[in-house]
């Protein structure tokens, strides 16, 4: 059972999903409850826990500054809860490593997911107090930041044939998908559909140049069931149609 310390620091903040919930049943044991920063650091130095979760309701400010003192002295997973939508708020948090940061409003369902991936991660590394590398917040925010979006590309490379949405890789990643997306715009210099866009009408471009499969086939290989669909984005993309850009590379070769 992991023991789980509670960080409540905004005492009419109201949420009460995190109550609600059956942590025992999840392998948690919520141990202990903070009334902000200074009780939180207090309970720390006094015995170990495996687990933080921040309720920094109406206390960004107060909430950022925690993760700075808890990163500046361990690597313990830190869930952020009741925080705003704000791209800057998120993009500092995910800079301080935590495990998850979910804003207002509290899904149980999504606090239910974020702990069994804590959980998976505690189990494989059994001590969660182990001392941080001494990284500034721009390395690790830069570290962070390319570690997620390279593993959105791969994921983009081994789906390519089916419905791909950013929400989707969100859920998987376990991160707030409008954050997500505009990391992504900000790393790529480009949008997440005009990626997907791209990694598809390059693919299809490749496949009609090196195979014999039929149009309709590469439009299912591409992620397209609509053909009319398929042909408009690829004209639109290539400035000719699928058939055409096939006999200008069969007279080229």
């Amino acid at each position: 059972m992991y023991r789980v310390l509670f960080v409540e620091l905004n005492r009419h903040s109201g949420e009460k999903t995190p109550y609600e919930l059956d942590w025992k049943d999840l392998g948690f044991a919520l141990d202990a409850c903070a009334r902000g920063s200074a009780d939180a650091m207090s309970l720390l130095a006094e015995q170990p826990y495996s687990l933080i979760v921040i309720d920094m309701f109406g206390a960004h400010d107060e909430g950022m500054e925690l993760c700075g003192k808890l990163r500046s002295k361990s690597g313990i997973p830190i869930i952020l809860i009741g925080g705003s939508n704000d791209f800057q708020l998120a993009r500092k948090a995910m800079s301080y490593q935590v495990s998850d940061y979910l804003p207002n409003p509290l899904s149980a369902d999504d606090l239910r997911t974020s702990l069994l991936t804590v959980k998976r991660a505690l189990v494989s590394v059994p001590s969660a107090n182990y001392k941080m590398p001494a990284l500034s917040v721009s390395e690790r925010d830069s570290s962070s930041v390319a570690n997620v979006i390279d593993k959105v590309k791969e994921y983009v490379e081994e789906a390519l044939h089916q419905n791909i949405t950013l929400k989707q890789i969100s859920h998987i990643l376990h991160f707030n998908c409008s954050y997500l997306g505009q990391k992504f715009k900000i790393h790529e210099n480009m949008t997440f559909l005009e990626y997907l866009l791209q990694q598809r009408m390059e693919k299809a471009k490749h496949l009609l140049e090196h195979t014999d499969m039929k149009i309709y086939e590469i439009a299912g290989e591409v992620g397209y069931t609509e053909m009319d669909w398929f042909y408009k984005k690829f004209k639109s993309y290539t400035g000719v149609s699928a058939n055409e850009y096939r006999k200008r590379i069969s007279i080229t070769a």
